[in-house]
């Protein structure tokens, strides 16, 4: 997997309904961009509210968009091995470059149960597919640890890189010098990818990346300057994309009948509300999931129309692509009572 900028993409819906022109547009709009590769129903994806039949249809519709374009990486985890290897034989059949393997959620298995009987199994397999662990346990409850995955390096030549979202230095630091300098490294968080990539101790590839859903050319510059040592550059990048950094998890206090209370709006949430906001397919979330608060909407809103007053270039590529004016749509935005609760 080369360095770089893979975009977890969004599932965009139409109603209750995947919507599959939607999904096509935005494949389209993420390799017009130069991205590095797509990753089909991950996390950001709603791969928790998708059946499996709709799931298996996303990952064949983006695996067939890409093809001979760009790479294609497909979430194929799941807290049950035995589903895990039935995802990732049809991702196979559909022709994918790569599966990502989240660790397993809410059953909780240890570092070492992970390794053993989930991600072990699934490279056993399928030994020329390469498998991506991904390990994000403020999501899952569980965490693959350095330990286990450098000796899951070692067993396995298709088990060389991680999507690493745990948010710790220390434990991408462990990761690093565990699993060799060959081993890659990938950002699962948009904010922390400058501090990886530069950090000499952790030395990132890149970034599996939710922003560059609506920014995939500056996120893709950000990180090919990164990869250049062109620090100056990357920093002036980080600079203008920071104010959408921040929208992956939007935390707001709500004043309700009953006192105060903490809304924190997650990904996919804020993103999807932006791209709704910005004229592209997106459609709502799928319950659980829902809408944000008017509080936070203005949050999405200021931080997207800081990006637009500063930095225009990075939201350029919408414009020209969806044809749709950017700056109307900040300062007028439609639809708002479809995008917020009402109250509380």
């Amino acid at each position: 997997m080369k360095n770089g900028t893979y975009t977890a993409i969004i599932t965009p819906f139409n109603g209750d309904r995947v919507d599959y022109d939607g999904l096509d547009q935005l494949v389209r709009f993420q390799i017009e961009n130069n991205i590095s590769g797509v990753l089909a129903v991950g996390t950001t994806g709603e791969s928790p509210t998708l059946s499996w039949e709709e799931h298996h249809k996303v990952t064949r519709a983006v695996a067939e968009g890409t093809r001979s374009k760009c790479m294609c990486i497909a979430g194929t985890g799941s807290n049950n091995t035995r589903e895990a290897l039935s995802a990732t034989e049809h991702a196979v059949q559909c022709g994918v470059d790569a599966v990502l393997l989240v660790d397993p959620y809410y059953n909780g298995p240890s570092s070492m149960e992970i390794r053993k009987e989930y991600i072990a199994p699934v490279a056993a397999q399928f030994p020329d597919l390469p498998i991506i662990p991904y390990v994000i346990p403020g999501r899952t409850g569980a965490q693959l640890l350095p330990a286990d995955l450098a000796l899951l390096s070692r067993e396995f030549p298709n088990v060389q890189t991680v999507k690493e979202a745990t948010g710790n230095i220390d434990n991408m630091r462990s990761t690093r010098a565990l699993c060799g300098l060959e081993f890659a490294i990938f950002s699962g968080d948009d904010g922390m990818t400058h501090q990886m990539m530069t950090d000499p101790k952790v030395g990132a590839a890149g970034v599996i990346s939710v922003i560059s859903n609506v920014a995939p050319r500056a996120v893709g510059e950000m990180v090919a300057f990164l990869d250049q040592g062109n620090i100056a550059e990357a920093d002036r990048l980080k600079t203008a994309l920071d104010p959408l950094f921040k929208l992956v998890v939007v935390s707001t206090t709500e004043k309700t009948p009953v006192g105060d209370a903490l809304f924190r709006a997650r990904n996919p949430l804020p993103v999807k509300t932006l791209m709704a906001i910005l004229g592209m397919p997106s459609g709502g979330c799928r319950q659980p999931l829902g809408k944000m608060t008017r509080q936070s909407l203005e949050v999405v809103l200021g931080a997207a129309r800081t990006v637009q007053q500063q930095n225009p270039e990075v939201f350029k590529p919408i414009e020209t692509f969806f044809k749709v004016n950017i700056e109307q749509r900040l300062d007028q935005p439609e639809n708002i009572s479809e995008l917020i609760y009402p109250d509380y």
